[in-house]
């Protein structure tokens, strides 16, 4: 029992970042470099976020009831701060990548950078978020933790899928944002994700968390789809795998017969 737990909240919390990477990352090496970077920053600000708590925690004490909150939103902001350096390292690598080109483009967009270094992001947040409970999960038989809710896996198998979708749509909504210098947009990435964080704190009361978790989940990805080009009448066209006929253009210069030697 404890094995299929396991092997099955894993598949749950990974398994939609793991189709992810194998159909849209692992075949280009420049987008798995950027998967590397995203994660890497991610870290940095963990380790941030972990030396604020102990500072904290020597100075007020374990028993302060608000430490708890203030350390949460503290890592979300360290985690965003960490975005927004990762988005300035990537746009310098864009600019050097269209700079060494033959033609002046970049061989990977922006955009494509912006939507892998998000996804590193949620998969290496989710990692940490779950592992600890993944672990208790192989036990023996194992239900609950210490009388905990028989569903407590589960559930924390489903937000920690969110958290990675939501890390996926936060990462090409702050990066278009920041090209655009959109204060507007980054202010509710960022307090999209504080309010995500808060609504952990309602478990294990899960209706209250799971449910407008998953609704803004759905929210943000529609947003960042739009934000990314997406319209309804693509979604159309991708579904009907119809293909529109190769338009060739040819110079004139190209129709003139060639003089006679």
């Amino acid at each position: 029992m404890g094995a299929a737990v396991f092997f099955g909240c894993a598949a749950i919390a990974f398994g939609p970042a793991a189709a992810l990477v194998l159909l849209t990352v692992a075949a280009e090496p420049l987008r798995v470099i950027v998967l590397l970077v995203g994660a890497f920053f991610w870290l940095l600000s963990l380790l941030a976020a972990s030396l604020l708590w102990s500072v904290s925690v020597q100075l007020s004490g374990r028993e302060d009831a608000a430490l708890l909150l203030l350390g949460a939103a503290s890592a979300v902001l360290l985690q965003e701060l960490g975005r927004f350096a990762c988005f300035k390292l990537l746009k310098k690598a864009d600019e050097g990548l269209a700079t060494l080109s033959e033609d002046g483009r970049s061989p990977i967009s922006l955009r494509q950078m912006a939507y892998v270094s998000g996804l590193s992001f949620g998969i290496i947040s989710g990692v940490f978020s779950i592992i600890n409970i993944l672990a208790d999960s192989a036990g023996p038989g194992t239900v609950g933790i210490h009388g905990d809710s028989p569903y407590y896996f589960i559930t924390s198998a489903f937000l920690t899928m969110a958290l990675v979708l939501l890390h996926t749509f936060w990462g090409v909504i702050f990066f278009d944002a920041c090209e655009r210098r959109c204060a507007r947009g980054l202010g509710l990435v960022v307090g999209g994700h504080l309010l995500s964080s808060g609504l952990t704190f309602l478990n294990p009361w899960y209706e209250a968390s799971l449910g407008p978790i998953f609704i803004l989940t759905l929210c943000t990805g529609l947003w960042a789809f739009g934000t990314a080009g997406g319209s309804f009448h693509n979604v159309l066209k991708c579904l009907s795998c119809k293909q529109e006929p190769e338009v060739r253009v040819m110079l004139y210069s190209a129709l003139q017969v060639p003089p006679e030697e």
